[in-house]
């Protein structure tokens, strides 16, 4: 549960502080971006790893290794003095991270009987609530009054306690089951991972398809993800993935609907901190009170849905909380530069009861089904598709709101000129001029105020669009009637849903 906690915090508690890190190490809105998709594609890559390695390992040892790795890359985040540097050990932070829920998740299975696992659960997803919750309050808190390096070094503490349980309670395990790896099916879905990523994260920097470097980039991704489908579809023998996953429906559409959760979930909260510091002058502890109701807006929404599960069709649920998405998405296309607090944590409040309506049933519908041999591994993609689909919908919207910024600024001076009269009517502000350098100067400080605003709005209608496109996969979902391994699909479907 200490592991729990200690990534859940850590998953939220650098969006506050996004904007201080920036300034801190002279980064561009781009830029800083990969602190958090380097993180998040690290997480993703390792994921499929972690049952084969506790499979040849055990889970005691692999877990303590996670444990203490994310500890140590914790206190490196935190040293850091240069991008680069907080890039490779958020990097290195998420590569250890990646195992903690399910290798905490299969502790706690693993320690109490079957008919105890509900109970267990239940309690565990306190600890799942509590880390997304305090991580905008703790990250605003200690970057307000101490420094941003100690929203790394609050992982500590925690960290060194739970390394210390682990070694004192947890005991190593007696049947350890050496599984074939399929090296080259990881290898070249982690390859073309990363060079997408690389692609998407510097292409705004680099000019996209003017640059060679995107275009070396984009042909290591095609050929790595043309390599990694041929390989899945020829292999005689155990591929990464499974091909009896390509033939269950309900597992791809639920799927695909789970990376549009990821793509709306993390990009809107890579996107509001920054605009609320950088565009509304908030301070940025303010900033995290004001961002926490979203996810108190997700666990009131997973305590309803506990109680209705059983008695509403499944995908009635999910396009409940797709719809109700898509409405807070739309309320925040109504944001302005003068309002209040309130929009944005009544949005927030609704957009994460919508997204709290969609874990659980999207988990139970797209893993129900699977046999009991392809479970783990269904369970592992659905989470690498959650975080690539943050991964990449940070890296597009943070792209798109540079591009638009520019474009629209472009836009908007071309009125500003002596001929207009609007320039010199009384509603103009007297701080404003077109011929003091410090008139100019004010003008084009507001100007660029409003572009960006109007391209933040820009990419909340983008991800209002993805949660309405997304409605149609809905269609291919079929009533999750679980195969004759349900047993053991239940207990599996419940940490999937904690681990969201």
């Amino acid at each position: 549960m200490l592991a729990n906690i200690m990534q859940g915090v850590d998953n939220t508690i650098a969006n506050v502080a996004l904007p201080h890190i920036q300034g801190s190490l002279s980064a561009s809105q781009d830029q800083i971006a990969w602190v958090l998709t380097s993180y998040i594609v690290a997480a993703a890559i390792t994921m499929p790893l972690t049952g084969w390695l506790a499979g040849r390992l055990g889970i005691k040892y692999v877990f303590l290794a996670s444990v203490t790795g994310f500890t140590i890359a914790s206190a490196l985040c935190g040293a850091a003095t240069s991008l680069e540097q907080l890039v490779l050990y958020r990097a290195l932070q998420g590569v250890c991270g990646a195992g903690l829920i399910p290798l905490s998740q299969a502790t706690l299975l693993s320690i109490n009987p079957p008919e105890r696992h509900g109970h267990a659960m239940a309690v565990y997803g306190i600890g799942t609530i509590m880390g997304p919750i305090s991580g905008p309050l703790l990250g605003g808190y200690l970057t307000e009054y101490y420094s941003w390096r100690w929203i790394f070094y609050v992982n500590l503490p925690v960290g060194i306690l739970c390394t210390a349980g682990i070694i004192a309670f947890i005991r190593p395990s007696r049947n350890v089951h050496r599984e074939q790896f399929d090296a080259l099916g990881f290898m070249c879905l982690s390859f073309a991972v990363g060079a997408m990523q690389l692609m998407l994260d510097r292409g705004e920097l680099k000019d996209w398809f003017h640059s060679r470097e995107i275009w070396v980039e984009a042909a290591v991704a095609v050929l790595a993800f043309y390599l990694f489908a041929v390989h899945t579809a020829t292999t005689a023998g155990r591929s990464f993935i499974n091909r009896d996953l390509l033939k269950n429906v309900n597992f791809i559409a639920g799927t695909l609907l789970m990376f549009a959760v990821g793509a709306i979930m993390t990009g809107t909260l890579a996107l509001l901190p920054s605009m609320m510091q950088q565009l509304m002058n908030y301070p940025v502890f303010t900033t995290g009170i004001v961002t926490a109701p979203r996810a108190f807006g997700t666990m009131v929404a997973m305590f309803c849905v506990a109680r209705v599960i059983n008695r509403i069709d499944n995908r009635l649920i999910i396009c409940f909380g797709f719809v109700l998405t898509a409405f807070a998405m739309w309320q925040m296309t109504g944001f302005s530069l003068d309002m209040d607090p309130q929009p944005i944590v009544v949005s927030g409040l609704i957009q994460g009861f919508g997204l709290g309506c969609t874990f659980v049933p999207l988990n139970i519908t797209a893993l129900s089904t699977l046999p009991r041999h392809i479970l783990t591994q269904g369970t592992a993609i659905r989470s690498l598709m959650r975080n690539l689909g943050g991964s990449v919908g940070i890296s597009v919207l943070v792209a798109m709101l540079a591009e638009n910024t520019q474009t629209i600024h472009s836009r908007l001076v071309e009125t500003l000129r002596p001929d207009n009269p609007l320039l010199h009517s009384p509603l103009f502000a007297p701080s404003y001029s077109l011929s003091a350098p410090s008139g100019v100067a004010a003008l084009n400080a507001a100007v660029t105020r409003q572009a960006a605003m109007v391209a933040y709005i820009d990419d909340f209608k983008l991800m209002m669009l993805i949660a309405l496109v997304s409605l149609p996969l809905l269609l291919f979902l079929r009533d999750a009637t679980p195969v004759k391994t349900a047993s053991a699909a239940a207990p599996a479907a419940a940490p999937a849903a904690a681990d969201d």
